[in-house]
């Protein structure tokens, strides 16, 4: 016990060493989130914020996060819970937020990355049996099996395909793709386009009407299964911000020291989560 006491503390001076330099960067609180986003993790990130003591508790948020996606209901409770304490939010990636993880990415004021990081498709997950199950794969396959069907040229097999597919499950993932580009859209509007007043390209002037016409076109190719192909493919920083999607991402190697503190602690945050077999973990300097 004594022995994993002193691991534990050594861990968390670690942590707090390298959550402290992204707060000085940011000039800005630091929530370290890591793992799949799952029902419980909305309720540590809740304990954890609200743990602040007022005293230390600035305007702005800075949350690390490295996630491969998850559960679209839980980045909403997420979101509601982090915009309850802050005005202001900055996510930084240092390495991956896929598929739920990017749709609560779209929810900051600005989302940091490098080379090396990537979001990806909103192909929201709904949890079946203990394991997350991606949607868009399914709505595919359902789609061109329907498509084939309706063309007559539906194989035996494939008409058995068909078959088994629960439809009231399928209607679940319809449900979570359609929440996710809701909310994105949402978030976008409110929170990275809010200071948004003039278009890079022709200086006109960004109202809402383009504010929104803008988050919809990045919602409906973020959430393309057919162009993006795969629920774990990364979409690059470079991608992001090409004339495709036209996202403003700041550039994490902009500030000294802060790809190396943010790869650092994420780092820390899995293998401490490996070692004591935590599917999430939460992070700040006063709560862990």
């Amino acid at each position: 016990m004594a022995e994993r006491e002193s691991v534990d503390s050594a861990v968390k001076q670690r942590l707090d060493s390298d959550v402290a330099r992204i707060e000085q960067a940011f000039e800005a609180n630091g929530l370290g989130m890591v793992g799949p986003i799952r029902f419980g993790i909305d309720g540590l990130v809740r304990t954890a914020l609200e743990a602040i003591p007022p005293a230390s508790k600035k305007n702005r948020l800075a949350v690390v996060v490295d996630t491969p996606g998850g559960i679209v209901e839980v980045v909403e409770r997420i979101v509601d819970v982090v915009r309850h304490h802050f005005a202001e939010v900055i996510f930084v990636v240092p390495d991956r937020a896929m598929s739920a993880g990017t749709v609560l990415a779209m929810s900051g004021d600005s989302i940091w990355m490098d080379y090396f990081s990537v979001l990806g498709p909103i192909d929201p997950q709904l949890e079946r049996n203990g394991q997350l199950v991606p949607a868009l794969a399914y709505l595919a396959q359902f789609d061109r099996l329907v498509a084939k069907a309706s063309s007559g040229q539906l194989t035996t097999a494939e008409m058995v395909l068909l078959q088994k597919l629960d439809l009231a499950e399928l209607q679940l993932f319809r449900e979570a793709r359609e929440l996710s580009v809701e909310l994105l859209k949402k978030w976008l509007v409110a929170y990275k386009f809010k200071d948004w007043t003039r278009r890079a390209s022709s200086g006109q002037v960004a109202d809402a009407a383009y504010k929104v016409s803008r988050a919809e076109t990045i919602a409906t190719v973020l959430s393309n299964h057919e162009r993006w192909h795969s629920h774990g493919r990364g979409i690059p920083r470079t991608v992001l911000q090409s004339d495709e999607l036209k996202l403003k991402i700041d550039d994490l190697g902009s500030k000294p020291g802060l790809v190396d503190a943010s790869r650092s602690y994420v780092s820390v945050l899995l293998d401490y989560a490996g070692t004591r077999k935590l599917s999430s973990i939460v992070h700040t300097v006063n709560f862990f």
